[in-house]
C-alpha cells in the first residue's frame, strides 16, 4: 500500500505530553459536554489546554478530572491510527479544528474505544507509556457565556 499524503507536520511533539492531551480533551467532553479545546500547547515540562465551559469546575471535579486520567492511563488503552479519506470520517468526529489547508486524506489517532479524532503529530503506543497525570494549576476567566478554563499539567514518567 502507498503512503498516503498528509500536510506537513511543523513541530516535534513530547509523546506522552501529547497523547494526554487526546485523552483530556475526550474526559473534558465526557464531563463537562464542551467542544474539544480550541488551543492547546504542549511541552515536555508543563502542559496548558483551554475549554469553554458554561460554569467553573468545582475542586472536587478537578480531583476527578486528575483521577479518571490516571485510571485511563493505567487501563494501557492501546494508541492506533488509520487513515481515511474526508468522505470516510468515522460517526461524531469533527474536523472544524482542522487547517484550511489540510489533505483530503486525514490520520485518525484512536485511544482504545474512548477517543478518536484526526492529527498527524506523535504519540506513545499505550497509554501506560504517559506515566502519571498531575494537574499544575487551573484557572477560570469569566465571560458572557460562562468562561474559559486553563489546566496546566505534565506527565510523570521514568
Amino acid at each position: 500500500m502507498e503512503e498516503p499524503i498528509l500536510n506537513v507536520h511543523n513541530k516535534a511533539e513530547f509523546e506522552p505530553a501529547h497523547t494526554a492531551e487526546h485523552l483530556l480533551n475526550q474526559t473534558m467532553v465526557r464531563m463537562f459536554g464542551c467542544e474539544r479545546s480550541k488551543n492547546a500547547h504542549i511541552e515536555r515540562r508543563k502542559s496548558k489546554i483551554n475549554w469553554d465551559l458554561a460554569a467553573e469546575p468545582t475542586p472536587a471535579q478537578i480531583a476527578d478530572i486528575e483521577r479518571r486520567m490516571n485510571d485511563l492511563i493505567a487501563a494501557d488503552l492501546p494508541v492506533s491510527f488509520e487513515f481515511v479519506n474526508r468522505d470516510h470520517i468515522p460517526a461524531g468526529v469533527k474536523l472544524d479544528k482542522l487547517p484550511e489547508d489540510a489533505s483530503e486524506m486525514l490520520r485518525m489517532v484512536r485511544i482504545g474505544d474512548y477517543d478518536i479524532c484526526p492529527c498527524i503529530g506523535a504519540h506513545v503506543a499505550s497509554t501506560r507509556e504517559i506515566g502519571e497525570f498531575h494537574i499544575n494549576s487551573t484557572s477560570w476567566t469569566p465571560t458572557e457565556n460562562g468562561g474559559v478554563f486553563r489546566i496546566v499539567f505534565k506527565t510523570l514518567n521514568e
